[in-house]
């Protein structure tokens, strides 16, 4: 019982548990789809928390190697099963905003506070420039193949009302490349001992679990049928909470759905940075980001058909604006291996200003 305790009080995030039942009480009582929106939002947070924790646990029992692999694989989970429901009630524009939204999160939210809260903390901070040159290219890259289809679609079929065959074979196509060379990637990172997908840094940061394997598989598949049940709720109120706040779904989709999903994940890099261990806070940010555009955004095309719903790798003209500026940005300030507070600033300032243009689109 004492263990129990310590642990509670070691981990405030646990109380947010107590929107479950909120939940269920708002929607039993017709409180209203905004409160079921909040309380459902709010529970995902320490449901993704526990997945994360779940696999750091793992990670103690398989290794670092294995470690890693699950950290690669599991890493977004909730922002998959949050996007899969999506999927299904057919908001694809928010589907496809939160892909955006996932990765400028990283590179400029994440990033900028770890720079930001590290620098007024530690002062200047460096980590591995070649790592982080190399991640940085590897992120351009993944980036560019993401783009592909939007800027070439065009060309090929029919975009609007609905998108031809021939867009729909190119996304298939393209998604199954990333896929594949997602794949490559962890291969590559089974026998290198620094590469973002694969990281046994990353890891590392698993310390020693008070859980027996059975608790941690217990935990895990709770969370993440936690994390279905309430994203089933939170996607089936955001046709109305969007006509009641008067706020676009794409702003949803591209601002509120990655901070929630991925929000302990956030946390964990912030941390890192704090205690002047920069080189694994950059890694954190970028690997995320990868796995978004390289797993988790080819993985949702395919499932897509699944539900009758095809979903394209064609985004707007915003999201694409926001894509390359936000992976420029991150790419040069990550240059020259050194970092401050300043730098961070300027990241949170360009993710701000972006954040008020889309929500006044």
């Amino acid at each position: 019982m004492k263990r129990i305790l310590s642990y509670i009080n070691e981990t405030p995030m646990i109380y947010l548990l107590l929107a479950f039942p909120l939940v269920i009480l708002a929607d039993i009582g017709h409180w209203g789809e905004l409160w079921v929106f909040i309380f459902s939002a709010v529970g995902v947070v320490p449901c993704a928390y526990f997945i994360g924790e779940s696999t750091e646990a793992l990670a103690h029992f398989t290794g670092p190697r294995i470690g890693g692999l699950l950290n690669a694989t599991l890493g977004n989970a909730a922002e998959l099963i949050i996007t899969i429901m999506a999927i299904r009630q057919g908001l694809l524009e928010l589907v496809k905003a939160s892909i955006t939204g996932s990765i400028l999160g990283n590179l400029l939210l994440v990033l900028g506070m770890s720079m930001l809260l590290g620098g007024i903390k530690n002062g200047i901070q460096s980590f591995d420039r070649r790592e982080a040159s190399r991640n940085s290219i590897l992120l351009v890259l993944t980036v560019i193949i993401l783009l592909i289809p939007s800027l070439l679609s065009h060309y090929i079929g029919v975009i609007d009302p609905e998108p031809s065959t021939k867009v729909e074979a190119l996304s298939l196509g393209v998604a199954g490349m990333m896929i594949l060379i997602y794949g490559l990637g962890l291969l590559y990172g089974f026998k290198e001992t620094k590469y973002p997908l694969v990281s046994e840094e990353s890891a590392a940061l698993a310390k020693k679990s008070h859980w027996t394997m059975r608790t941690t598989l217990i935990i895990l598949v709770l969370s993440t049928v936690g994390v279905a049940y309430l994203s089933e709720v939170l996607v089936n109120t955001v046709e109305p909470v969007v006509a009641q706040l008067g706020i676009s779904e794409f702003f949803l989709g591209i601002i509120f759905i990655p901070l929630i999903g991925n929000v302990a994940e956030h946390l964990v890099s912030v941390q890192v940075a704090m205690r002047n261990k920069m080189t694994l806070s950059v890694e954190i940010a970028i690997s995320s980001s990868l796995q978004i555009a390289l797993f988790v955004a080819p993985v949702l095309v395919f499932i897509s058909l699944i539900f009758g719903h095809p979903l394209t790798l064609v985004f707007n003209q915003f999201e694409l604006i926001a894509l390359i500026a936000g992976v420029l940005i991150a790419a040069l300030v990550s240059a020259d291996g050194e970092s401050n507070w300043l730098e961070g600033s300027e990241l949170l300032a360009i993710y701000i200003i972006l954040g008020l243009v889309f929500f006044l689109l």
